[in-house]
């Protein structure tokens, strides 16, 4: 039987080794932290995770749907909170598509019950020190006793996140390794608005809550336990930013004047501004993913992406899902695997990064425009006469695994050119249904 090693327990990391003990392989997976299941300690960021159809795919192939559907709050549209605490709504898709709010740990608590059942051995509070590409073997000290492993298993799946230190021996140890790293300008800081006195949601659990703020914003979304947590987007240094918001009264003052509905619903605000970090986000890309066919990067290790699309999680899963189906496809042929999934997937991490960059300016700048309400409505309005013809964006990444994210990136922008020109028409707020706005696009889109 194989040996492989993956390192990292994460979401992609758990999952990644129940499809790999599936196929029959020995897989041993190494942590740095302690078993979060005895700790209760956060799995890494605790931004709400939402999980949407590509991520229900990855967690079908191992069949625990059901189960994570007893612990999802299905959203569907997001509410729009302008300054003065007016309200609008807009649905993210057709009836019945949603996206779910989970947790991030509880969902990696079931992943690692999971592979634990498939005979998948974890081994917590191992830092991955090294890792030789050519000859296959890694080095993990335990940070207890910093006691020195040394595993030489068949081959190394590196899905250790953001800052791997898989990938940073591509970094050191290859020759042309592409790689570049980028921070936004903006980081983001947590906040909780804890359930009503009577044990009840304070907003509306079936949406995902936005403040746009043109240059910063702040979402909530719901948990179990009747609570939402806050995400306040806002830059990192500058007059403007986390920095100079360093009294009391200067967050207060922050907050009366862009999030005064808010206010009375975070009752300890001011603890948790100033107690809880304020982290940075960053997008990184690479390649190759792959060292011949001993060593290969999935999830964050490959193409960690900004939270602004809910899709890190989904697009970490579709890369199990495809690296599964191309162990269908080539046995165990894995230079044949390895290559042919980088191949596929990097264009589709290109684009959902792209992709999510530009949502976070729509979900900041334009979500609570009416210029851009009426763009949805209208592509809404066109998508149900014509579903052969058109699909909006959101819904091609987030409700349409069949379609790769590239080609949704790629048919997104043609349907945004053709709907520019839409809105430049002469009274389009009162002719956004005529037929002669049918016409102009179904004439663009031949």
């Amino acid at each position: 039987m194989k040996n492989f090693t993956v390192i990292g327990s994460g979401l992609v990391g758990s999952l990644l080794s129940i499809y790999l003990a599936k196929k029959g392989y020995n897989v041993t997976v190494y942590e740095r932290r302690p078993d979060l299941r005895k700790n209760r300690i956060s799995a890494g960021r605790s931004i709400n995770l939402a999980l949407s159809d590509r991520g229900w795919r990855g967690l079908a192939g191992v069949g625990i749907v059901d189960e994570i559907k007893k612990v999802a709050i299905p959203m569907a549209g997001r509410m729009m909170h302008s300054v003065k605490g007016e309200l609008t709504y807009q649905a993210y898709g057709k009836e019945g598509q949603v996206i779910n709010s989970v947790s991030r740990g509880g969902l990696n608590c079931v992943l690692m019950d999971l592979a634990e059942e498939h005979g998948v051995k974890i081994i917590y509070n191992h830092r991955c020190l090294d890792v030789n590409l050519k000859s296959c073997w890694a080095k993990f000290e335990n940070i207890e006793t910093n006691e020195v492993v040394e595993v030489h298993p068949d081959r190394i799946f590196s899905t250790d996140g953001a800052y791997s230190a898989g990938r940073l021996q591509f970094q050191l140890s290859t020759d042309m390794f592409n790689y570049s790293q980028t921070y936004l300008e903006h980081g983001y800081k947590e906040l909780t608005v804890p359930p009503t006195a009577d044990g009840e949601y304070a907003m509306d659990p079936t949406a995902l809550h936005i403040w746009p703020r043109s240059s910063f914003m702040i979402i909530a979304l719901p948990n179990m336990d009747k609570s939402f947590t806050c995400t306040l987007f806002y830059p990192m240094n500058g007059e403007e930013s986390f920095q100079a918001i360093d009294t009391e009264e200067k967050m207060m003052k922050f907050f009366e004047d862009n999030f005064a509905d808010l206010i009375p619903l975070v009752p300890t605000l001011k603890h948790d501004f100033f107690n809880n970090p304020s982290s940075s986000l960053v997008t990184v890309r690479c390649f190759p993913w792959r060292y011949q066919d001993k060593v290969l990067m999935l999830g964050d290790s490959a193409h960690a992406i900004v939270p602004f699309y809910g899709q890190g999680m989904n697009c970490g899963f579709e890369d199990c899902v495809v690296l599964n189906e191309l162990m269908d496809k080539h046995g165990d042929n894995w230079d044949v695997i390895f290559e042919e999934f980088q191949n596929l997937r990097k264009p589709d991490a290109d684009a959902i990064a792209e992709l999510a960059l530009a949502n976070f300016i729509e979900m900041r700048d334009r979500v609570g425009n009416p210029a851009f309400l009426l763009q949805k409505k209208i592509e809404a309005w066109f998508n149900e006469k014509h579903p052969d013809k058109w699909i909006p964006l959101y819904s091609m990444v987030t409700y349409s695994p069949h379609i790769r994210y590239s080609e949704a990136l790629r048919i997104g922008n043609k349907q945004e050119a053709i709907m520019q020109s839409v809105m430049a028409m002469d009274n389009i707020e009162h002719i956004w249904n005529s037929e002669a706005v049918e016409s102009k696009i179904l004439t663009a889109l031949n």
